[in-house]
């Protein structure tokens, strides 16, 4: 497949070919919504913890008698019914990790690439460099992009005066082609990425999995 290049200015400088095995692969809606699911899960810390009214410190000793006070009968000031007592059925630390298969993974990643590719929303630039970093210049390229909406910039390796450049722009988010993944790329309208980039994405996604069939057009 072949897809444009631009440079910094926003103009076409040519055209590159890409491969079909990572941007051109059908959409498949089940396995993409899976990947997204696990990566929201694995993010979550499973932090929240209360204290059941076994945890709570203080007296187990009866409140008062138990009949004549004209009193509800009240057993511990631990009670999850009075104020500093225990909670029922609270949260408490637990691991929300999702696991899933490499083959799926793979597959999630290609068909968000692809996703782009269909919508017209992959850019492809020569090189994303800055001598310094600018808001004004990043700002400068994505105009000359046409890009109006939010936008995931990707470079081939970690660039910090991209990264500083981009970073106090509302919806631009910037990533090296190493970190790539489902709810980024689906998370952002644009996707403008470096030639290099596109060739790190290839080389990374590109390849076949164990007990895969090679690519015939390969």
């Amino acid at each position: 497949m072949q897809a444009q290049v631009y440079n910094l200015a926003g103009e076409v400088t040519g055209t590159i070919e890409i491969s079909d095995k990572v941007f051109a692969v059908p959409f498949n809606a089940g396995v993409v919504h899976q990947a997204v699911l696990r990566q929201q899960a694995n993010a979550r810390h499973g932090t929240a913890s209360t204290k059941t009214r076994a945890n709570v410190r203080g007296s187990t000793r009866k409140l008062y008698r138990q009949k004549g006070t004209g009193k509800a009968r009240a057993g511990s000031i631990k009670s999850p019914l009075r104020r500093g007592g225990g909670v029922v059925f609270g949260p408490h630390p637990r691991d929300y990790h999702q696991a899933m298969p490499k083959k799926m993974r793979q597959l999630a990643v290609r068909c968000a690439l692809s996703a782009k590719v269909t919508d017209g929303a992959l850019k492809i630039l020569e090189s994303l460099k800055f001598n310094e970093p600018k808001t004004k210049q990043m700002a400068g390229v994505l105009d000359a992009l046409q890009v109006a909406d939010t936008a995931l910039v990707v470079t081939t390796t970690a660039e910090a005066n991209v990264v500083r450049s981009a970073r106090n722009l509302p919806g631009i988010k910037t990533l090296p082609a190493n970190l790539l993944n489902v709810l980024d790329i689906l998370s952002h309208k644009v996707l403008v990425m470096e030639v290099e980039a596109i060739r790190k994405a290839e080389e990374l996604w590109g390849k076949d999995m164990p007990g895969e069939k090679a690519d015939a057009t390969a």
